[in-house]
């Protein structure tokens, strides 16, 4: 087996941000405000995360939101660069939304890989938990599925309840061994370029 190509050569580096705080809620919620309005993705990494030198599995929770869409082309863009397998986590909800995302994602995946005669790896896996707490359950469960990178959509606007508590991203960041991607769901979304 080949050597795994570092997932932060300077390709990457150039379409993605990478920030360093501390593993407070103070920390994070600072990285988080200073990256609301970011059109690229943003990788968090704090100390109490494993030094991830190169991707192997990449855990992409899928909630009801239509923007988890915009997962696909991210997660299809480093399995690709990385040789990384995708693990796509859909949440257990009664409807079918979480599901149809999941669909989306897929076919996103299936057509870059027919595009590039290359398969990508892949599998969907279904979550014990609803979209509400999908996100935590794939930082409780990374260690399961041996991922090295997790990637979550940011919430829209904060709530009264994320004022006071903290957005669902912050608490994932908290408790993930491995650093966090976020997308911020914007209708102008930056795209990768090969």
């Amino acid at each position: 087996m080949s050597d795994p190509v570092p997932w932060y050569q300077p390709s990457l580096a150039d379409d993605i941000v990478f920030h360093k705080c501390a593993n407070t809620p103070h920390a994070i919620q600072q990285v988080l405000n200073e990256c609301r309005e970011l059109r690229t993705p943003y990788v968090v990494i704090t100390p109490a995360m494993k030094d991830v030198q190169a991707l192997h599995r990449i855990l992409v929770p899928v909630t009801r939101l239509e923007e988890e869409t915009y997962k696909a082309e991210i997660c299809t863009y480093l399995a690709r660069k990385t040789g990384a397998h995708i693990i796509i986590l859909q949440a257990n909800d009664y409807g079918s939304r979480a599901r149809q995302n999941v669909e989306r994602i897929v076919t996103h995946i299936k057509a870059v890989s027919q595009r590039i005669g290359t398969d990508i790896s892949y599998e969907v896996v279904m979550a014990k938990k609803d979209s509400s707490k999908v996100n935590r359950e794939a930082a409780e469960r990374q260690r399961d599925f041996v991922a090295d990178l997790i990637i979550l959509t940011a919430s829209r606007e904060y709530g009264l309840d994320d004022l006071f508590f903290g957005p669902q991203e912050r608490h994932v960041i908290q408790r993930a061994l491995t650093p966090v991607m976020l997308v911020n769901p914007r209708e102008d979304l930056f795209s990768l370029c090969d």
